[in-house]
């Protein structure tokens, strides 16, 4: 494989073996998720980031679902395993055709393909990226599909520390810590100190000065969401949550539960 001065991944088209074990390898899981819709199928010619490609016609795809190790970029170093789990996703895909498909939203705000891609022998890329520890679950009101199968396969990679779970960086976060991560996309876990709903919005409270602790928030339209899924938000004081969505300062670090994938309710 060659790693092009842009950064890009490419390798010739004759290449098809997956390599040795410990050379990037990334091994099939279960099949995608239903629910997906049937999109069009091309050939992988480029990996610009473990989490976006281009096709031989010139299609951009954004991984679905799915948050991975990024690149060094704007200034801004690489996460850690950025590079292993680009390579990983090169050798998985360069090369190789793939069938796009799309969640609920199929195009970002950017205009990529948003899809979970299926290799044409049936590999699912984001289920083997989150089996090894090289992606964990981010998703979206409309990019959710699926989300149940993902976040077990992630689970799992964690209780191994494979991958990314093996590092610091990436460790899920506990709420009086999360002053350090603003501007940024967290896992947090802990237990509510108060549930409560004020004018339709759920607030859990981590803590008892909800000036300055923090705090995960369910809009009144977000909060509907949940109750349709059946979690009712208000009734989860003293309960172990865990928590994802981008961290922001609002009278102490928050993170808004836009919709039910974005939490899991801890078992005792």
């Amino acid at each position: 494989m060659a790693a092009l001065a842009t950064g890009v991944l490419a390798l010739p088209r004759s290449v098809r073996a997956d390599p040795p074990l410990g050379a990037g390898t990334i091994h099939r899981g279960p099949a995608a998720p239903a629910g997906l819709t049937a999109g069009p199928t091309g050939r992988v010619a480029a990996v610009i980031a473990a989490d976006t490609l281009d096709l031989e016609d010139g299609t951009r795809i954004r991984l679905a679902g799915v948050q991975v190790p990024q690149p060094s970029r704007d200034g801004r170093p690489a996460w850690p395993l950025a590079t292993e789990a680009a390579v990983s996703v090169g050798f998985a895909t360069l090369g190789r055709r793939v069938r796009l498909w799309h969640p609920e939203d199929a195009l970002d705000r950017w205009g990529r393909a948003l899809a979970h891609l299926v290799r044409d022998d049936g590999l699912w890329l984001q289920g083997a990226l989150l089996m090894e520890g090289l992606a964990r679950v981010h998703t979206q009101p409309r990019t959710a599909t699926g989300a149940a199968l993902m976040l077990d396969l992630e689970r799992t990679a964690r209780a191994s520390r494979h991958g990314i779970w093996g590092e610091r960086f990436y460790r899920v976060r506990n709420p009086d810590e999360t002053w350090g991560d603003l501007d940024s996309v967290q896992v947090v876990e802990g237990r509510v100190v108060d549930a409560t709903v004020v004018r339709g919005t759920a607030y859990l409270n981590f803590g008892t000065d909800w000036r300055s602790d923090f705090t995960m928030r369910a809009t009144a339209e977000a909060r509907r969401s949940f109750e349709r899924a059946g979690v009712d938000l208000g009734d989860l004081s003293a309960r172990r949550v865990r928590g994802r969505g981008w961290v922001f300062p609002l009278n102490g670090p928050m993170i808004d539960l836009t919709h039910p994938a974005a939490l899991e309710v801890l078992e005792e």
